[in-house]
């Protein structure tokens, strides 16, 4: 497999502030006020629980339609938690409009620790730096 996503971020005049480019996407990169900044865009970690959820909606999809399962509208949020003793975890939670049966949500919860993005998280990633 080869490169799987591609960003790049220009930092701009107003402190912490940047502007991020995927292909044809362009959005601002901010801290909130409590930090400085003027929250005029997501933080990182606001990213990095974003990928989550959107992985998560679009995993449970593929499955749903390769399994002919109406899912009907859901929402999926998370949050990044970190503590003093230097613990960080993901609270992700799954609300579904429809009614389904235990073990679609057994199945649900089971394939949401799958998603790509889950296993990236889960595992240890390499990250290599270099000054161009």
């Amino acid at each position: 497999m080869g490169i799987v996503a591609t960003a790049k971020v220009q930092s701009l005049d107003t402190p912490w502030q940047g502007e991020i480019q995927h292909g044809k996407h362009v959005y601002l990169t901010d801290k909130p006020e409590s930090f400085g900044g003027k929250d005029s865009g997501p933080a990182p970690y606001d990213f990095l629980v974003a990928s989550l959820i959107s992985c998560t909606m679009i995993t449970l999809r593929m499955y749903a339609k390769h399994k002919d399962i109406d899912l009907g509208l859901f929402e999926v949020e998370a949050e990044f938690h970190a503590n003093r003793e230097g613990e960080e975890w993901i609270e992700r939670r799954l609300n579904f409009k429809a009614d389904m049966d235990e073990a679609l949500k057994q199945k649900i919860l089971a394939i949401c620790q799958k998603t790509p993005v889950t296993k990236t998280l889960l595992r240890s990633v390499e990250i290599k730096t270099s000054l161009v």
